[in-house]
């Protein structure tokens, strides 16, 4: 007789370590496949530069090690202005990356030019062209600072160093998460970084909320990049299945503390806009205005 399969992990079966208390929400790679393909010139530039003279060789390899650091440069900008936009309060990139990536491909460019005798000029000419390629595909790097009417400078700078340094926490996490090479544990870790990242989101918007939420963006979040650290180094050598079972019950502990922490924080905050209506109704009202 057939029967119903139940148990920890089944749709119907009982809370445990290992259940998800948020769905995972899809996040698109910033990246895309258009920045790996600047990557193919370089390579390939390489490769064909062995046909030449030494000089031809000395130039194509410049080129490639020019065009490759591009690439590189432009992906990791494109690293960081995802980061920016996710943000309400940002500061800009300290280092112009995907406007460096463009100088960098131009030179490239010359170099490639140079190495096939094309001339001075004709090479000059090609390398502005795919600079300016460059910065009408990908764009320019931020340029300012983001922040909140209304919010000192002074506040939104400590809001923004928080947010740094629990973003560098997160991504520790997720670095020694793959470690472990357990595509069920990178999602698990994934749901719990959605959770810290929702109670940034709240700090950012009211940096008032940063006091109260310091010790979970600070000490927790750091206890559980050392657990989960210690946790990959285990699981990697010895698949450990009650580590795995301890390090989930961990997560689904934290998340939910993080979740409810987040839910107050905006309680608290409906609750302090309500008490600045009152506040100014009755002021108003003193001074002879009338609110329906």
């Amino acid at each position: 007789m057939a029967r119903k399969f139940g148990g920890t992990y089944s749709p119907d079966g009982k809370r445990d370590a290992g259940r998800d208390p948020t769905p995972l929400h899809a996040t698109v790679s910033p990246t895309g496949a258009r920045s790996n393909l600047l990557f193919v010139p370089g390579a390939l530039l390489a490769f064909l530069s062995f046909g030449g003279g030494p000089e031809a060789l000395a130039l194509g390899l410049a080129g490639a090690g020019t065009w490759t650091l591009g690439a590189w440069l432009t992906r990791e900008g494109l690293k960081a202005e995802a980061a920016y936009n996710a943000r309400k309060v940002a500061r800009r990139p300290a280092l112009p990356r995907k406007m460096l990536g463009a100088a960098l491909i131009g030179g490239g460019t010359v170099l490639a030019s140079l190495s096939n005798d094309v001339g001075l000029t004709g090479s000059a000419l090609y390398g502005l062209i795919a600079a300016a390629l460059h910065l009408t595909a990908f764009g320019i790097d931020p340029l300012k600072n983001k922040s909140l009417q209304g919010v000192d400078e002074f506040q939104q700078d400590r809001v923004a160093r928080v947010v740094d340094e629990a973003e560098a926490h997160l991504d520790a996490m997720m670095g020694a998460i793959r470690r472990a090479r357990d595509p069920r544990l990178e999602a698990r870790v994934e749901r719990f970084q959605q959770s810290v990242r929702q109670m940034l989101r709240t700090v950012e918007e009211d940096p008032r909320d940063l006091t109260a939420s310091r010790r979970y963006l600070g000490v927790y979040l750091m206890g559980a990049r050392d657990a989960t650290i210690k946790f990959a180094d285990i699981y990697a050598r010895d698949r450990d299945a009650g580590a795995k079972s301890d390090y989930l019950m961990l997560l689904t502990d934290l998340e939910e503390n993080y979740v409810a922490k987040t839910r107050k924080l905006l309680e608290d905050s409906n609750t302090d806009l309500t008490v600045e209506i009152d506040v100014l109704r009755d002021r108003l009202q003193r001074e002879g205005v009338r609110l329906d």
